[in-house]
């Protein structure tokens, strides 16, 4: 059973698993649900509650940090792209993780965010009328590239602080960046993603310089302050890498989980037709295209300590991959999985996470999709695809490269 699983769980990689992984996640699931990948030397999670058991556990589950691979990864600081990944939040544990994550809590309180619906409002409202413009008279529109990237990339431009001319160069940066959370990474990708993590970081270290000769009202100068106050509090270091891990990951995952959504619903036809016909149900939508197809599809953990899950014992020092995706298609959790239905009632996927690392972008991320939709909703109720949709080729991180369709 769990070489046929691993095997299945190969095909996850090929151009047929990256378009659509679910029939490969049902078919682990029910072969071997917890299983060990020789290919991946990794365990395998695919369902509900043995995911959530161990994004819960955060004392003997832990990221995979810094300190595990000097201990376990012999040579990984001489790719920039690994150190680059290791200094961010996300791949941190207690008490770093707790410090770093206390530090920006107060800058995403349901408060803070709430301020920010006419701001999200707005920015919506900008591109969607540039969609407008340029599918008039039946124009077929990359959706991906007139409305996903620039809403994403603008609500949290405006709030880190960074400039609108520099938006686009981002793009390919985090797209290199995020090729190195694949379980598996050519020679070629990696090599890519050094050079776009050197890239990257330039581009904070002279923002915060910009932002220390003249402070503006953004979070870069919010943080500079933090600083200034208190270096012990929040370090140099601190400033850069908290810039960065929120506007890379405030706009990618978001970005990349409404273009599976609306391609979800388009091609669910009824059920673009049930939120035109009533807009007040886009939160509920939002949380459906969450679950049904994520952007975030897979997480890497290590077990420190022996652990049972799903009723096997993993040793201790195991990794475990973590299929997210395929647990928010586990039919012990949710009815019917593989139905999209935006009026769906039996709670919520595990995309921003569980637990200690539950994203602390979440709400904000809620507001930015909410928001779109309701104003798609009311906009544009026929919109239809018109043409080839073509999606990236990761396994990890699920998002669409092309979505034309006319309104």
């Amino acid at each position: 059973m769990s070489a046929e699983a691993d095997r299945i769980l190969m095909s996850l990689f090929a151009p047929e698993g990256v378009w659509d992984p679910y029939p490969a996640y049902t078919k682990m699931r029910e072969l071997a649900p917890v299983f060990h990948s020789p290919t991946l030397n990794s365990w395998v999670l695919t369902r509900f509650a043995d995911c959530q058991q161990v994004y819960a556990d955060a004392q003997r589950v832990k990221v995979v940090d810094e300190q595990w691979k000097d201990a376990n990864t012999p040579g990984w600081r001489d790719s920039p792209g690994s150190t680059f990944l290791s200094s961010l939040l996300p791949w941190k544990n207690p008490p770093e993780h707790t410090r770093e994550r206390r530090l920006l809590a107060r800058d995403f309180t349901m408060r803070r965010v709430e301020a920010m619906r006419p701001s999200v409002q707005r920015a919506t409202d900008r591109v969607l009328d540039r969609f407008a413009e340029l599918g008039a008279g039946g124009k077929p529109v990359d959706f991906v590239d007139v409305v996903l990237y620039p809403l994403g990339m603008a609500v949290i431009g405006d709030l880190v602080g960074v400039p609108e001319r520099d938006h686009e160069k981002f793009r390919d940066l985090t797209d290199a960046l995020t090729r190195l959370v694949d379980a598996q990474v050519s020679d070629e990708h990696r090599q890519r993603g050094d050079n776009a993590a050197v890239e990257y970081k330039k581009y904070f270290v002279d923002l915060i310089e910009q932002r220390r000769a003249e402070p503006q009202d953004d979070l870069t100068s919010a943080l500079i302050g933090k600083h200034e106050a208190d270096p012990e509090v929040m370090s140099d270091d601190d400033v850069l890498y908290s810039l960065i891990v929120l506007f890379g990951g405030g706009y990618e995952t978001t970005a990349g989980a409404l273009g599976n959504g609306l391609y979800a619903l388009l091609t669910n036809p009824e059920q673009y037709e049930l939120l035109a016909g009533n807009p007040s149900l886009a939160a509920g939508a939002t949380e459906e295209i969450l679950r049904w197809d994520p952007s975030a599809q897979a997480n890497q953990r290590v077990a420190v300590e022996e652990i049972e899950v799903g009723g096997v014992t993993i040793p201790a020092n195991s990794m475990l991959f973590v299929l997210s995706g395929a647990a928010n298609r586990d039919p012990a959790r949710f009815g019917d999985p593989d139905r999209l239905d935006i009026t769906r009632d039996d709670g919520r996927g595990l995309f921003f996470g569980h637990g200690l690392h539950l994203c602390i972008g979440a709400a904000l991320a809620r507001l930015e999709m909410t928001t779109l939709l309701e104003s798609m909703a009311k906009r544009f109720p026929k919109l239809k695809i018109a043409g080839e949709v073509t999606r990236r080729p990761h396994m990890a991180l699920r998002g669409l490269t092309s979505l034309p369709v006319t309104y």
